[in-house]
């Protein structure tokens, strides 16, 4: 067996293999073990508590996508957006073809919408699309371009987002009741 850290031609030792499974054994379980515990505090809306944990997580291991996910998640509902980003950003260099972490970066990218300026919600626009193109019924994906295009002024683009949204998910109020609104201002 080769092992990268015994130097070519030594044999290897026995124990030395066990211990190093077993340290590989224990961060595993721990990034676990981090990640559901803080994917349970986000779940129940827990947003603060569980920072902590996810950032251990995603310490742990960068490269899962689950990880980047959960922590940006949890620095959008606790309102940093910006600390988000880089985090997004990275998992998509690793997986560019998640819609869920398209959808993630395009919330962070949009910040506090009442608040957001037209770079931001250019970029925020462009990640929605983006997930739409991965994914065209993308959760949410339409209805948050909607959103921003009906604050940008531009109603029919946020109609036409509004249904886009409403052929995803066909029980989705909140599109809807916005959808018909735009409709009869229009």
């Amino acid at each position: 067996m080769f092992d990268q850290d015994q130097p070519v031609g030594l044999p290897v030792d026995p124990e030395q293999e066990r211990l190093q499974n077993w340290l590989r054994e224990g961060k595993e379980r721990q990034f676990r073990q981090q990640l559901q515990a803080g994917t349970r505090l986000l779940q129940q809306g827990k947003a603060k508590e569980a920072l902590s944990l996810l950032k251990r997580a995603h310490e742990l291991r960068p490269e899962d996508e689950d990880a980047a996910l959960n922590l940006g998640g949890a620095y959008l509902m606790s309102g940093r957006h910006r600390e988000a980003i880089p985090v997004l950003e990275q998992a998509i260099q690793r997986t560019p073809d998640s819609a869920r972490l398209w959808i993630s970066l395009g919330a962070a990218y949009l910040g506090n919408p009442i608040l957001a300026d037209d770079e931001q919600q250019l970029k925020a626009l462009s990640a929605f699309q983006r997930a739409l193109q991965i994914d065209p019924f993308a959760p949410s994906a339409a209805y948050n371009m909607g959103l921003v295009h009906r604050d940008r002024g531009e109603i029919d683009l946020a109609i036409a987002a509004f249904r886009r949204a409403l052929k995803s998910d066909p029980g989705d109020q909140d599109a809807r009741r916005l959808l018909e609104r735009l409709e009869r201002e229009r």
